[in-house]
């Protein structure tokens, strides 16, 4: 399966910004963000306007979702249908197995490809419909994928995340979707079926948390010059104002 790459290129206000009365600390028993950390909301700065622009496209996607399923002979969106078939089958399902079949059909669904080999540029996030149009994506694709599809299967958004992660094994930075169910986060990954719980994922680092509310920072995540610029180098980033982009490999 794919193996993601994310370059974080950051406005200084990207990783200083966010500090407030709203940061979320993990509950006694329960892990508010996965893997139990406080996380804080990031107000400005290009990586936040990024996930902006795909909400935008996501509340497109769930008119033109709802359109279809109400009228599925007539609706248009071959990429609709075939997302929604993958919904139907969740909704069948209940607890772990509706997460499961989410994490195992959109892993199946979607060609690992990288930006630069789909669209002749790094870091394109895409919204569902345009990634099962283009039947292909990279990690950020699969999990904004998840996100969407486990909503619509019934999911409360409140136990949905998208959590941007240090790999420590692989030394590159990857995006998973997160579902909370019974008080624990499971993780899934585009690069297994496995949906493997927060706590025993000991290889990632969580830098960034993506809700229905926005975007998040952790508060042990990387100050900017410690972020690799590249997938495989160890360099950090020679200049803070440069844009933000992610960068993907495979």
């Amino acid at each position: 399966m794919l193996a993601c790459a994310l370059a974080w290129f950051a406005w200084p206000e990207d990783l200083n910004a966010g500090t407030s009365e709203r940061s979320r600390a993990p509950e006694a028993g329960s892990s508010t963000e996965p893997f139990g950390l406080p996380a804080s909301p990031l107000f400005a700065g290009a990586l936040r306007e990024k996930w902006r622009a795909v909400e935008r496209k996501l509340d497109d996607e769930r008119v033109q979702m709802a359109l279809c399923d109400g009228d599925r002979e007539r609706c248009a969106s071959p990429a609709a249908l075939r997302l929604l078939a993958i919904v139907d089958e969740a909704r069948a399902r209940e607890g772990r197995a509706r997460l499961g079949e989410i994490n195992r059909a959109i892993n199946l669904a979607i060609r690992p490809m990288s930006d630069q080999a789909q669209y002749g540029q790094m870091d394109v996030w895409s919204p569902p419909l345009a990634t099962f149009a283009h039947g292909a994506g990279d990690c950020e694709d699969y999990a904004i994928a998840k996100f969407f599809a486990l909503h619509q299967a019934g999911v409360s958004p409140e136990d949905l995340r998208i959590v941007i992660v240090r790999d420590r094994m692989r030394g590159e930075d990857h995006a998973v979707a997160a579902a909370r169910l019974e008080g624990h986060w499971l993780t899934l990954d585009n690069r297994g079926m496995a949906m493997v719980e927060d706590g025993n994922a000991t290889h990632y680092r969580p830098l960034f948390v993506i809700d229905q509310h926005g975007l998040m920072r952790y508060g042990d995540a990387p100050q900017l010059a410690d972020i690799p610029q590249r997938f495989g180098t160890e360099a950090s980033l020679p200049n803070a104002a440069m844009q933000p982009a992610l960068s993907s490999t495979n």
